[in-house]
C-alpha cells in the first residue's frame, strides 16, 4: 500500500488511460486531511465540499471514491449506518480495524498485526496484490448493553 500523493494519483491514473481531474484532487487532499478516526460518506464528503465552496456534485463523489477504493487508495467500510463510509487505506502500522455497535453505529478504531499477516500471506500464496485487508467486528456496545438488558 502507498500512500498517495497528487503526483502518484495522477501516475497511476495515467497508467489506466484515466486522467486526474480537479474533482479528483479535492477529494484526495480531503481525505489526506481528514483527522484520524473519522470516516465519510459520500453525502458527508458531499456536504464538506459545498461548505468549502466546492460544488462537486454527488454523482461524481460517488464514482470518484468507487474508483479510489477498486485503486486501494481509499477503505470501503461497512459501518452500522446502513451506507458505505471511506477513509484513507493506510499502510502498517497506520493500519487498523473497526469494532462497531450496531444499535448506536459507536466504531472504535484497532490494530491487529495477525489480521493484516493472515490476509497478506493468503493473497501472496495465491498470487494477488493485496490492496486492503480489514476486519469489521459489528456488536452491541456497553452501553447500549444496558438499554436492552437493565438489571
Amino acid at each position: 500500500m502507498a500512500i498517495y500523493t497528487a503526483d502518484s494519483l495522477k501516475a497511476e491514473l495515467n497508467d489506466r488511460g484515466w486522467r486526474l481531474t480537479p474533482q479528483r484532487e479535492t477529494i484526495l487532499h480531503i481525505f489526506q486531511n481528514l483527522p484520524e478516526g473519522n470516516h465519510l460518506s459520500a453525502e458527508d464528503l458531499h456536504t464538506r465540499l459545498h461548505e468549502q465552496g466546492d460544488p462537486i456534485s454527488l454523482s461524481t463523489i460517488y464514482r470518484t471514491v468507487k474508483l479510489m477504493a477498486r485503486m486501494g487508495i481509499l477503505r470501503e467500510l461497512e459501518l452500522a449506518e446502513g451506507h458505505k463510509h471511506y477513509e484513507l487505506n493506510q499502510p502498517y502500522p497506520y493500519h487498523h480495524h473497526h469494532l462497531i455497535c450496531v444499535k448506536c453505529s459507536k466504531t472504535i478504531e484497532f490494530k491487529s498485526d495477525s489480521i493484516l499477516k493472515v490476509g497478506s500471506k493468503t493473497a501472496q500464496k495465491e498470487g494477488y496484490h493485496l490492496l486492503d485487508c480489514q476486519l469489521s467486528i459489528h456488536a452491541i456496545c456497553p452501553q447500549c448493553q444496558r438499554s436492552l438488558f437493565p438489571v
